[in-house]
């Protein structure tokens, strides 16, 4: 079977005044790559403004989380054929220029998911002290659990092959908070991370979907997963269709 060969997913809550450009900009750097932006029940005009800029849009009822709109466009791709996935954020904060690197990557087979890393190579992102606390914390945790050097677990900039698309549309997936934990699961069913420097931008306001955590219940909630993981069995999924084929 043949597939499409590559899709770009960006969820997005209440992005209207940013998303548009975010799509424009990604079709730029991505001429003809399919843009698909996962609208999580956002009060405002985020879908219409994401279809206007030229993005297919999947509107989920009410707001569920960054996670089942990430999960949803993983879903969409593994339906849909895709070969290649990449993932965004809306906010503006991840540079769409550095998405062919990232497509690269996955696409020669160094690896399986590629991870953008905002520490690597030209560092501009600067973020406040607690978060960056917490950012060495999971770094740390991760490097060792995953058995190599990890230095931005919390990446949401990543670029996937059919292999990791299908592991992300399980049912294993943390819908939760998807970050360090996702690293350890991937580890753990055999697939290979590689990181990639990549440019990302404070953002302008507190609006983004990734605003409003409390950082002590994420914390919590990050160990806990990380210790349900380990004690998980994580074979591949099939990616078996009605009949029988195997994609």
């Amino acid at each position: 079977m043949k597939h499409r060969d590559t899709l770009v997913i960006i969820p997005a809550y209440n992005e209207e005044r940013l998303i548009g450009g975010v799509v424009a900009s990604v079709a730029e750097a991505l001429p003809g790559t399919h843009i698909l932006v996962v609208d999580d029940g956002s009060r405002d005009r985020t879908g219409q403004s994401a279809a206007g800029a030229g993005a297919m849009v999947l509107r989920l009822p009410f707001n569920m989380g960054y996670g089942v709109a990430l999960q949803t466009g993983y879903k969409f791709a593994l339906r849909r054929g895709y070969a290649f996935a990449a993932q965004m954020d809306a906010d503006g904060q991840h540079e769409p220029r550095d998405l062919p690197l990232l497509l690269e990557t996955v696409r020669s087979g160094e690896a399986d998911l590629a991870l953008g890393s905002r520490f690597l190579g030209r560092k501009i992102y600067r973020a406040p002290l607690a978060r960056r606390a917490g950012m060495l914390l999971f770094r740390l945790l991760a490097s060792v659990l995953v058995r190599q050097h990890i230095t931005d677990p919390t990446s949401g900039c990543q670029a996937l092959n059919r292999r990791t698309i299908r592991f992300y549309a399980s049912e294993i997936f943390p819908v939760d908070y998807p970050d360090a934990d996702v690293l350890l699961m991937v580890h753990r069913a055999g697939l290979r991370i590689r990181e990639i420097p990549v440019r990302m931008y404070a953002a302008d306001d507190n609006a983004s979907m990734h605003s409003g955590l409390q950082p002590v219940y994420y914390i919590f909630k990050m160990f806990l997963s990380i210790a349900v993981t380990l004690l998980r069995r994580h074979a591949l999924p099939s990616d078996r269709r009605r009949g029988g084929t195997k994609t």
